[in-house]
């Protein structure tokens, strides 16, 4: 038979995007299994377990409402349920996504106040404060912030969004999406205050693609009774009349078997453990970044070290050359794969997924094919990142 000119790599591919994640094989197997009945009492058993799990994930004691659709869906669903036309949401920029989620709430009619940003070093926290309290007659209902932006690699401190919104004593929604930080970062709804949490399957719950839910608050929902934005799917009050609080049409049966046992793949390591492995492997990824950076070599794109992103890392290319060639040599000569830049960073960024099923062989794998890279393509960059990044982690 006749051969490729460009042979398939062999041995794991080496997944280190940042979405979706690596699937535990304890998971896949437990999705591995034929069709049942989601009103049948075997499955009603795993589904209660399931929604429970991600209410601990959650840390609440409120609301959930779960969807057959991917992050975009759950943020639909937050803004539909919540708002009526022409009502005004505050958005913090931080990105990428960010901006998108500004643009769907557009498409509603629903007028989108942008705290802008530099996307490398994220919102003054004082800004926010101060549109809120110059809103006097509260025509702001709800600040939605990207709680882990993606695709900049950064975090925005929740607790001091949460005290700038009290502090000028507004009664705006908190809307906030976890897409990329449930499960790897800290994360306490009910403790800070959030109203609406948007969550996605495929990151910290180890999961496919394709399923995602809304953490709601009793305030939220009282306010649901009054928004009048058009909705059917995902509408909370019909979702409520359903025995199952969730879905308008068919349950993913075999997603709730693998969310049960990545529930408890989280519940045994516990999420203390989670998120401190998470910060642990993001700070070997950034040790790596920074010996790089030497010799005008790629750099860390967030320029604000305590809002360095535990579960993403993006890298700025120097000037010249493009991440998008680096990342095909780490896929075809290693078998690694990568995150690309999103929107304006097409090309600029990649980066380095280290959440979920992950531990610190595989990201030095990932880092390696990396430093390996950077020599073949001939990218200026210092030597030595990968002995740093094993430096940090054999606790050097």
């Amino acid at each position: 038979m006749p051969t490729s000119s460009t042979p398939k790599p062999r041995g794991r591919h080496f997944f280190a995007n940042p979405g979706p994640t690596n699937i535990p094989d304890s998971v896949l197997r437990a999705m591995d299994r034929g069709s049942i009945d989601f009103n049948d009492p075997e499955f009603v058993e795993v589904y209660e377990a399931a929604f429970a799990g991600v209410k601990r994930v959650l840390r609440t004691n409120q609301h959930v409402f779960m969807y057959n659709a991917s992050g975009h869906g759950a943020w639909e669903a937050s803004l539909t349920n919540l708002l009526s036309p022409g009502d005004t949401i505050l958005v913090l920029e931080s990105g990428y996504f960010s901006d998108e989620w500004a643009a769907m709430a557009r498409s509603h009619g629903l007028e989108v106040r942008l705290i802008e940003a530099d996307w490398r070093r994220g919102v003054d926290i004082a800004d926010v404060g101060k549109a809120l309290a110059t809103d006097t007659e509260h025509a702001i209902k709800a600040v939605c912030v990207v709680h882990n932006e993606t695709a900049t690699g950064m975090m925005l401190p929740l607790p001091a969004i949460r005290d700038a919104i009290d502090a000028a004593s507004h009664p705006a929604l908190f809307l906030v999406d976890t897409i990329s930080s449930l499960g790897s970062l800290e994360f306490r709804m009910d403790d800070w205050k959030i109203d609406c949490v948007v969550g996605g399957s495929q990151k910290g719950l180890m999961l496919p693609t394709g399923m995602s839910f809304t953490g709601v608050s009793d305030k939220a929902l009282a306010a649901h009774r009054q928004a009048k934005l058009h909705r059917f799917y995902f509408d909370w009050t019909m979702m409520e009349k359903r025995a199952q609080k969730s879905f308008i049409g068919t349950i993913p049966v075999n997603i709730f078997y693998g969310l049960r046992e990545s529930v408890r793949l989280l519940d045994e390591e516990g999420i203390d453990n989670v998120t401190a492995r998470h910060s642990r492997l993001a700070e070997a990824t950034r040790r790596a970044v920074k010996v790089w950076a030497g010799n005008n070599g790629p750099q860390l794109f967030c320029l604000t070290p305590d809002r360095y992103s535990d579960s993403v890392t993006a890298i700025l290319m120097p000037e010249g050359f493009n991440g998008d060639a680096l990342r095909k040599t780490v896929r075809e000569r290693f078998n690694v794969s990568l995150g690309g830049g999103l929107g304006k960073l097409g090309g600029k960024i990649f980066r380095i997924g280290h959440l979920g099923d992950l531990n610190e062989p595989m990201l030095l794998g990932a880092l390696t094919a990396i430093e390996m890279a950077l020599r073949i393509d001939g990218i200026p960059h210092g030597r030595g990142g990968v002995e740093a990044a094993m430096a940090f982690l054999a606790g050097e």
